[in-house]
């Protein structure tokens, strides 16, 4: 008899390299979008107002809802007065566009001459009358993505409560649910309750554009649970309510300061579980939150088999290829996962910044993917030298790199495909249906050599090179 060999753990290393990330102040690109009642105000320097034009450049079709508030020599000195300042700009704010939130950005300088935002919003929220959050969103942060972890953990405490109850707060919500349930037979509302089995309130959190909440929230609608809310909200006055007891479950890798906010302060429950992203990480997912309320799971079998059969045309241009995570938005470990079920191999995993407790079931279904899948498990490289990793790189030879904009073109320089990450952030990898976008995105590069390949374009580089 030959001996079984144990599965092979899970290898974690740390190389404290630079981070290579963009700044988490771009997290306004998404979140001012998302929150359609909102203002955002960076308050910073020139150079984050420079990053801000750059970054969100190619949004120029939208009005932006956001601004900043550039501190000069004189805020830094403390010649000025903050207050002041933050008050005329926050009422030309009101004036002009009203929202119902104004969501302050706090920056490295903000932190560093140790400017009070925090004791500023109370005071100036009473005067002018509007809400107001703030976020140190710097770049003391390990990713950029972290940006919206930060915005949403001050959210939290922004969140209602169910008691007391305000008289007209009680109007304000009845109000919302005709407006709601308005055209709609009564007959239909109770039959749509009824659909639901009786468990505690579920709220979700995660930033996620309009089409992917409708979407997860509807499949899990098909095994009976119901969503009480997203934080955030599509509108600031629509924030889910939090009392304690309620369960939380987030539905991204990089929202781990959220999550302890959730629990600390508003004494929520978290599910761990897999995040959705893949068909093989939203059906876990499900799985995971109807396990917690007890419930069958139904269909997932089908629904899943459907998924991967219409992936097929994708699956088989990557099956037995190999990916390499630089490391650059905490989507790394999911992405990776997922690659490795669609018959990828994974040498490396990079990534700025582990959080083992929040990640602990998408780490644990990495680990039992690499072993149906019989391929080896990658080592994961915590704030990865950017200098080793591309030594590696030229002896791994890997398929496909996914790393950050400051390194794709010299890769592909040295003949090494590669893909931004950021591309992923910004497109709608969540759910089954979404699955499609994720392969789209990781075959782009795969695609574009072959057909230049098929076109001779290889032979004229090649001989360009000789002259």
């Amino acid at each position: 008899m030959t001996a079984i060999e144990a599965p092979q753990a899970l290898e974690f290393e740390c190389e404290t390299g630079n981070y290579h990330t963009f700044c988490p102040i771009s997290c306004v690109a998404w979140l001012y979008q998302k929150i359609e009642d909102s203002f955002f105000l960076v308050i910073g320097t020139k150079t984050c107002g420079y990053f801000l034009q750059n970054a969100m450049g190619v949004m120029i079709f939208a009005e932006p809802r956001y601004a900043m508030a550039e501190l000069e020599e004189g805020d830094i000195s403390a010649q000025l007065n903050d207050y002041e300042e933050l008050k005329r700009l926050c009422v030309q704010i009101k004036r002009d566009r009203n929202p119902s939130v104004i969501v302050w950005i706090g920056t490295c300088t903000t932190e560093i001459i140790k400017m009070d935002l925090e004791g500023l919003a109370p005071r100036l929220e009473a005067e002018i009358g509007i809400p107001i959050v703030t976020a140190r969103a710097n770049g003391l942060d390990y990713a950029f993505t972290q940006g919206e972890d930060t915005v949403l953990a001050a959210m939290v405490h922004k969140c209602p409560s169910q008691a007391p109850v305000k008289e007209g707060e009680k109007e304000e919500r009845n109000a919302i649910s005709k407006l709601l349930n308005f055209g709609r037979k009564k007959e239909d509302v109770a039959a749509e309750e009824s659909e639901y089995v009786d468990h505690p309130p579920l709220v979700l959190f995660g930033s996620m554009p309009d089409p992917v909440v409708t979407n997860l929230t509807l499949e899990l609608k098909k095994q009976g649970i119901k969503v009480s809310g997203w934080l955030p909200a599509k509108r600031y006055t629509e924030l889910p309510v939090l009392e304690e007891g309620y369960y939380v479950s987030g539905v991204n890798p990089f929202l781990s300061r959220t999550a302890t906010t959730l629990m600390r302060r508003r004494k929520c429950k978290l599910i761990g579980s897999p995040f959705p992203i893949g068909p093989d990480g939203t059906r876990a997912w499900i799985e995971k939150i109807c396990s917690v309320f007890g419930i069958e799971p139904k269909g997932l079998d089908e629904r899943e088999a459907q998924i991967w059969a219409s992936l097929e045309d994708y699956i088989k241009l990557i099956r037995g290829k190999s990916v390499f995570f630089m490391g650059d938005n905490l989507l790394e470990i999911s992405l990776a996962r997922f690659l490795i079920r669609c018959g990828m191999s994974c040498p490396e995993i990079g990534i700025p910044y582990m959080d083992k407790r929040y990640q602990a079931a998408e780490l644990s279904l990495l680990e039992k993917t690499c072993q149906e899948m019989g391929v080896p498990n990658p080592r994961i490289i915590e704030k990865p030298d950017n200098y080793n990793q591309i030594q590696r790189i030229y002896e791994l030879k890997p398929d496909l790199v996914i790393t950050g904009m400051a390194h794709a073109n010299p890769l592909e320089a040295r003949g090494i495909n590669t893909k931004w990450s950021v591309e992923f952030t910004f497109a709608q990898i969540h759910g089954f249906t979404n699955a499609r976008d994720i392969l789209e995105l990781a075959t782009r590069p795969l695609r574009r050599n072959s057909s230049l390949k098929d076109l001779g374009w290889d032979k004229l580089v090649k001989e360009e090179a000789k002259v």
